[in-house]
């Protein structure tokens, strides 16, 4: 569609003209704000009919995840629009970038408790990084620029452009009054380089190191840097670890990929037997890493005599907790250089021979002790079981969607991420319930890939809902629901604190096989050993949405460090 500045158009109409202009073919919505939606629609934008705008704010940022494009969520005032902070908060905190096109009260209504009236601006000033009102028609194609330009550049994040129904509603045509030919549709949107002084001092330090460590954050994925990231293992032969947003940033199969790090190396963790390694780093190089409390256990993994790098799009993030030499910019354009300026200083090449030993080792070992685990573990179907098999069934290059507590911690250390598999984790601000919409999102993005959700009996009770949506909107994906009638993390976690816990811990055990079959999806149990490789071969050769009902023992606990006093409770 070409920029038309000479036939008339409805305020709405140029709204979802301009949205087009930026790339928009798909939102998420409910209907709301009404006339942009319905413009959208008769331009042939596609709206993904959510049944709850929480959820439509995480399946947008699944969109967004895969498809590197800016997507949009549509919500009514009031209600509706407070029900689209938790998913902003989630991508604020994670640097994922959404546009949130919200109804606001006419102008001329303002404060006087109009229906449903609420100070928008203070609802989403702590979850947003810009907000503003469309307040006169004449702004309309400026302000949507804008609020492109707003979410994709420096730290991507969420933004909100609000629109008051008068202006909206409002059936007088005018001519368009674009600003820009440019579409503004992909994130990042600038990739500025870290400074080149910085990094010759960063080839430096990494190419007179011993024991050099990179640890690669979400950054990595979101900037697009995974294959020059690779590239500088490959050549320099360099360790990598990942925290859990930064899994598929390289091939855990690698001789020099760690794995994921952090507050899980403990019990049947596969980097467990690589802890002392990491303490012994004397350069790391950290980059797209928050070195937030989980990914680096409360602050006690990473040694605090090295030498640190902290490579990130985010200033105010470089060095937060650890003293570093500071490499201010995008990942993709900055580690590039950096590959250049390595091959300069004539970094090692060296094999490193004993540290594949020590990695070849420790997976050995992990695998040694999930195996021993599953063998006393042979009677009764514990969920190990189904991820050793899970693990060997996905395809290379399946998108992999975890929902927040124990799932994230389960795919994160028992699925490999190798050649191309994707990974998405919600573990901005990490809310339960959010698995399934970003794989619903991330299918949405990608219809020809498969997507796999693992979701926890307690998160998939806040968005059993949009079971409806994936058959209504034809997108499919296969659920699997650890039916173990607790809220695990929550149990286990005051169990090992406290040494008791509350009563809210233990959920009724649903027979979700109904639930999905109330949806005209297909249902499957799974509750006995010899059942979960046929399972899961069957489930992944249907054709549709698939719900798999995890009938799995309660007593598995995932490889967190501070639960390692006890294997099973």
């Amino acid at each position: 569609m070409t920029l038309d500045v000479e036939n008339q158009y409805t305020n709405a109409e140029r709204a979802a003209r301009a949205l087009y202009k930026n790339g928009v073919r798909e939102i998420f919505g409910q209907s709301n704000p009404q006339t942009i939606m319905l413009a959208c629609e008769e331009l042939g934008i596609r709206q993904i009919g959510f049944r709850q705008e929480n959820a439509g704010a995480y399946m947008a940022q699944g969109y967004g995840m895969v498809s590197g494009k800016i997507p949009v969520v549509g919500a009514q005032n009031g209600p509706a629009a407070a029900l689209l902070v938790p998913g902003l908060a989630e991508a604020h905190k994670s640097s994922h970038a959404i546009v949130a096109i919200v109804d606001d009260v006419p102008l001329r209504d303002e404060d006087r408790n109009a229906f449903q009236e609420l100070d928008h601006f203070e609802l989403f000033k702590g979850v947003a990084k810009w907000v503003k009102r469309v307040s006169h028609p004449d702004r309309i194609e400026a302000l949507i620029d804008r609020a492109f330009i707003e979410a994709s550049s420096g730290r991507p994040g969420p933004v909100v452009l609000l629109f008051p129904k008068d202006i909206m509603y409002s059936t007088k045509k005018s001519k368009a009054n674009p600003t820009s030919k440019t579409s503004f549709s992909h994130y990042p949107l600038d990739r500025p380089c870290a400074n080149l002084d910085e990094l010759q001092k960063a080839a430096d330090f990494i190419s007179k190191a011993k024991r050099p460590l990179i640890y690669a954050g979400g950054g990595v994925n979101t900037s697009g840097a995974q294959n020059i990231l690779r590239k500088i293992q490959d050549e320099f032969n360099l360790p990598i670890a990942t925290t859990t947003m930064g899994k598929g940033a390289v091939d855990e199969n690698h001789p020099l990929t760690l794995g994921p790090i952090g507050y899980y190396m403990g019990n049947r963790s596969r980097t467990k037997y690589l802890r002392e390694y990491v303490k012994q780093a004397d350069v790391i190089l950290l980059i797209g890493n928050r070195t937030n409390q989980n990914g680096t256990d409360s602050w006690t993994l990473l040694p605090n005599e090295a030498t640190y790098i902290h490579l990130d799009i985010s200033p105010s993030e470089i060095g937060r907790n650890y003293p570093s030499l500071r490499l201010a910019g995008d990942a993709k354009m900055s580690l590039e250089k950096l590959y250049e300026l390595l091959g300069e200083q004539g970094a090692s090449q060296e094999p490193r021979d004993e540290v594949r030993k020590v990695i070849q080792h420790s997976r050995q070992q992990y695998s040694q002790e999930v195996a021993s685990y599953l063998e006393k573990k042979n009677e009764v179907l514990h969920i190990e079981h189904i991820l050793v098999e899970l693990n060997k069934q996905l395809e290379e290059d399946h998108i992999v969607v975890a929902d927040a507590s124990y799932s994230s911690i389960w795919i994160s250390n028992f699925i490999d991420a190798s050649d191309k598999r994707r990974f998405i984790f919600p573990r901005g601000i990490a809310g339960l319930g959010w698995g399934l919409p970003m794989a619903m999102g991330a299918k949405v993005a990608e219809p020809g890939r498969k997507v796999f959700c693992l979701c926890g009996d307690g998160g998939f009770a806040h968005v059993w809902s949009e079971l409806e949506t994936c058959m209504r909107e034809g997108i499919d994906v296969v659920i699997g629901v650890i039916n173990n009638g607790i809220l695990g993390y929550q149990k286990h976690a005051e169990l090992s604190k406290w040494g008791k816990h509350t009563s809210a811990i233990d959920i009724k055990k649903i027979d979700y096989v109904k639930i999905a079959e109330a949806c005209e999806m297909r249902g499957m149990v799974i509750d006995h050993i010899s059942d979960v490789e046929s399972s899961l071969k069957e489930a992944f050769q249907h054709k549709g949405s698939v719900l798999l009902d995890l009938r799995v023992d309660a007593s598995s606990i995932p490889p967190l460090t501070f639960m390692q006093s006890f294997d099973s409770i």
